[in-house]
């Protein structure tokens, strides 16, 4: 059974975060040489498949992935949980994020299993939730079980204008904030009795939006204060605000951390009164291009498809980050990225096949170099 008929059922199971629907039976059957072991927490539901090699010293090499999807919303041009075939692209919800990837892996891994290689499979059901029960959670669950991996591929939709012209050696870091700029409540016809926080904001908007707070690298962009909600008063005419909130999220590459994002902002703001709240929700991380993992998937892709794809961190974040913190060097790699949670999502049936060969000859090569 190829990439293209395991995708087709898997799209047919509705998994919208964090529903598993029975996939999991299913996917075990395809790997029945796999041991299987459930990581279940709450509502959400994951799987932690493994092939153990012979040889106890062995490279682990894990393949990663989420099943569960987004809800199709409404304008599909057909039922986005019946899989469809027309024209050479197969259309459904998680078709390209990221059932297509999954199933790439799960065809790969059907007909390879060196034995040179310690093999798994970890998915998830909330990835496109909070993720906090998710692979975070099996993580813990492993290291306490002395099952981590050594390598990890995630098959996350990464490639741009065709298949496998990008892969993801890391990604940006995020962080959200909360500015309150503190003044005084007054009459508008009385400005000098006020401290309008509006006014003063706009003193200093330009040293707050849009500011690159670091001139980025090969793989990173500049991290950049991007301001989200901007909002204040009593929607009146009269009357001045006593305070202004600002919201913004800083995506950070590994030069800018939440530290040096608070100590910026004292500075601009340091004569204003004010209140600065920070929250990391996800790390930067970054794998060495000169890792073998990466190494030997360009020459994978180089095998298959002929060309060397660029490597880069643009996006949002993914579960790739929660192996990142374990020092576990990950990569991204999966189908085209131009439909992900929208409708009509399909990926092409050939790149999907590419990529199944693609990860198949990764396997093997990978298994080579472990000799």
């Amino acid at each position: 059974m190829g990439a293209l008929e395991i995708l087709q059922k898997l799209i047919t199971y509705p998994t919208i975060t964090p529903k598993e629907c029975g996939i999991y039976e299913y996917i075990c059957s395809l790997l029945p040489n796999f041991e299987v072991m459930r990581f279940d927490r709450g509502e959400t539901k994951n799987l932690f498949l493994l092939c153990r090699s012979p040889n106890p010293n062995a490279r682990h090499l894990c393949f990663a992935g989420h099943i569960d999807v987004v809800p199709a919303g409404e304008g599909w041009e057909s039922d986005p949980f019946v899989p469809t075939l027309k024209e050479g692209y197969l259309y459904g919800r998680g078709a390209q994020d990221m059932k297509g990837g999954v199933s790439a892996f799960l065809s790969a891994l059907r007909e390879v299993t060196p034995q040179e290689l310690t093999l798994s499979v970890l998915l998830t059901s909330d990835e496109e939730g909070e993720g906090k029960d998710g692979s975070r959670y099996v993580l813990e669950e492993l290291e306490r079980a002395n099952l981590l991996p050594h390598f990890v591929i995630v098959a996350e939709p990464t490639s741009e204008e065709k298949i496998a012209d990008m892969i993801k050696i890391g990604r940006r870091g995020s962080i959200n904030g909360v500015l309150k700029i503190f003044g005084e409540q007054g009459h508008v016809a009385y400005p000098s009795k006020c401290k309008n926080p509006v006014e003063i904001l706009g003193a200093k908007l330009g040293e707050i939006a849009g500011v690159e707070l670091d001139s980025g690298d090969e793989f990173f962009e500049p991290s950049k204060i991007v301001i989200t909600d901007i909002r204040g008063g009593m929607e009146v005419c009269n009357v001045t605000p006593s305070e202004l909130k600002i919201m913004f999220n800083v995506r950070n590459s590994t030069l800018t951390n939440a530290k040096d994002i608070e100590e910026y902002l004292e500075k601009v703001l340091s004569q204003i009164p004010h209140s600065l709240e920070l929250n990391v929700s996800s790390l930067p991380f970054m794998t060495s291009s000169s890792n073998s993992l990466v190494q030997t998937l360009i020459s994978s892709i180089q095998a298959v498809k002929g060309y060397t794809p660029a490597l880069g961190s643009t996006g949002g974040t993914s579960d790739a980050r929660f192996f990142a913190q374990y020092g576990i060097p990950v990569a991204e790699l999966g189908v085209l990225n131009d439909r992900i949670h929208a409708k009509n999502e399909n990926v092409s049936v050939e790149d999907l096949q590419d990529l199944a060969k693609i990860f198949k000859n990764f396997i093997l090569s990978f298994a080579k170099e472990s000799k």
